[in-house]
């Protein structure tokens, strides 16, 4: 998946959730971008969120509890000038139709939250910017998501449109428990034929870092400047500015590790090759006019000669010179 100047063929996006850490206070998530980008986050992503269109006007409570989080699109756009400062990315999942077309004007990219993964007409909304798409899969099957996978990809093609799609495995509970973190379902997303990631709810960063190794390309974990800042649930299970360093050096090494999954001679091992590898000599001192036989081949130290494997070029075939014992026998030495 290609976003902007970030290739998850090239390297893993690591993306700091910034989400409602922020509490409505457009200062700190200033401070927020600043401090994510400075602990290595390729991007920071935010919940683009009009209580009124997410939840049932019936229920005040929680409305008003929304709205104090609630950050305008006004200040939505200037955070997305500070992410370009920084250097990072800017991503914010909506909850609404009227906020996709919003985003559509400072995103590069787009983010499906896991409530949302079968939320049809927001689908089609974002599918028809054109922009690519990241898709949370908590609270659903495989079924569902390929349901989803192909409603996009239908839409794209009525739209002559060619871009990419990521699916991250998201278990929606705050904090995942290890047991239910189920992080092997990456392998079978990755038969999706699509980039695949791997949304964070656990505590501490050992199942973000894990992801990697199992084939996650994009991470996504909370972010938090201070894990006790307040009673609101997502501090708890997000990383503050230390951890989140961490977690970014880690799974970089891991990367490292990893490589790129291509069975080949790495550099440092062709320095040794040829010490280690073999070469058909004679086992005895053979005359001239000899027919080779089995009994006559032997297989050492250092590579340079015929390799193992080439012992038909030789067998039946007469000397034209003198072997000693332990030399290279060659296509030369062969009538």
């Amino acid at each position: 998946m290609k976003i902007e100047n970030r290739d998850t063929g090239n390297e893993i996006i690591i993306i700091a959730e910034i989400g409602n850490n922020h509490e409505g206070c457009y200062a700190l998530a200033e401070e927020m971008i600043g401090k994510a980008a400075e602990a290595g986050a390729c991007a920071v992503k935010f919940q683009t969120i009009v209580p009124e269109k997410l939840v049932s006007i019936s229920n005040k409570e929680r409305i008003q509890q929304l709205k104090k989080f609630q950050l305008s699109y006004d200040e939505f756009e200037r955070l997305s000038k500070v992410a370009k400062q920084e250097n990072v990315l800017f991503l914010s999942t909506p909850f609404d139709i009227e906020s996709a077309h919003f985003l559509n004007t400072i995103v590069p990219a787009f983010k499906i939250a896991s409530g949302d993964n079968n939320f049809f007409p927001l689908i089609d909304v974002i599918a028809q910017t054109g922009k690519p798409i990241i898709l949370s899969a908590g609270l659903t099957d495989l079924g569902q998501i390929k349901c989803s996978r192909d409603f996009i990809e239908s839409i794209w093609r009525e739209n002559g449109i060619v871009q990419d799609l990521a699916i991250l495995h998201c278990v929606v509970s705050y904090p995942t428990i290890p047991e239910e973190a189920n992080l092997l379902v990456i392998k079978e997303l990755e038969k999706l034929g699509l980039t695949v990631g791997y949304s964070d709810h656990t505590k501490g960063i050992e199942a973000a870092v894990l992801s990697v190794a199992i084939g996650a390309r994009i991470v996504e974990k909370h972010f938090t400047l201070d894990n006790n800042y307040s009673n609101f649930r997502d501090h708890q299970l997000s990383a503050d500015p230390e951890e989140f360093a961490q977690l970014v050096e880690r799974v970089r090494a891991a990367s490292e590790l990893l490589g790129q999954g291509e069975k080949t001679v790495q550099k440092s091992e062709r320095l040794v090759m040829e010490n280690i590898r073999r070469s058909i000599v004679a086992r005895k001192d053979l005359d001239e006019n000899v027919v080779l036989t089995w009994e006559d081949l032997s297989w050492v130290r250092p590579g340079g000669g015929l390799a193992p494997g080439s012992e038909e070029i030789l067998l039946g075939k007469r000397l034209k010179k003198k072997v000693a014992v332990g030399e290279l026998i060659t296509i030369g030495n062969l009538i």
